[in-house]
């Protein structure tokens, strides 16, 4: 793909951010995903109208791509994003094995209208005794048992 056609899909993304905010539907972001030159799946973000932390611009066009292409796994997808993708959405962009990624606002333009991701940054980078919420380990040894099953079940799936 020449530039002029991510310039167009990134307008795509920034259109259904502003769009986004135009109608009062929650925060300035969008998301578009691309495969082979055609858009599989695009989204706004939703935390607003669905009640859901999670529903980011990119999580949301996660979840309909891979109900698009009935697949977990979007390799050969490029995702555009108006903004730098926050640590749960990079996370999920890793998960679902995007190709690439193009995005328009960063971080920094993020923060500076309210939506800082810093303290999930610095909170990742401490010891998980040191973080500001409390993370306890209970009951490991039982739940080894899931994992021992999954080692040895021969109808598992592997991501």
């Amino acid at each position: 793909m020449d530039n002029k056609e991510h310039e167009k899909f990134m307008r795509m993304a920034i259109e259904l951010s502003e769009h986004n905010v135009r109608q009062g539907q929650g925060g300035p972001f969008g998301a578009v995903i691309v495969k082979n030159g055609m858009v599989i799946a695009r989204s706004a973000n939703k935390v607003v109208p669905q009640n859901d932390p999670t529903a980011h611009a990119e999580v949301s066009a996660i979840r309909l791509a891979c109900q698009e292409l009935e697949t977990f796994v979007l390799e050969g997808c490029v995702i555009y994003t108006s903004c730098e993708p926050c640590p749960m959405c990079l996370g999920a962009i890793y998960w679902a094995r995007i190709d690439k990624i193009y995005y328009a606002n960063n971080k920094v333009d993020a923060a500076a209208i309210g939506f800082d991701d810093k303290f999930i940054y610095e909170e990742i980078a401490c010891e998980m005794t040191d973080r500001k919420l409390p993370i306890v380990q209970l009951l490991r040894d039982e739940a080894q048992g899931a994992f021992k099953l999954w080692e040895i079940s021969e109808s598992k799936t592997e991501y």
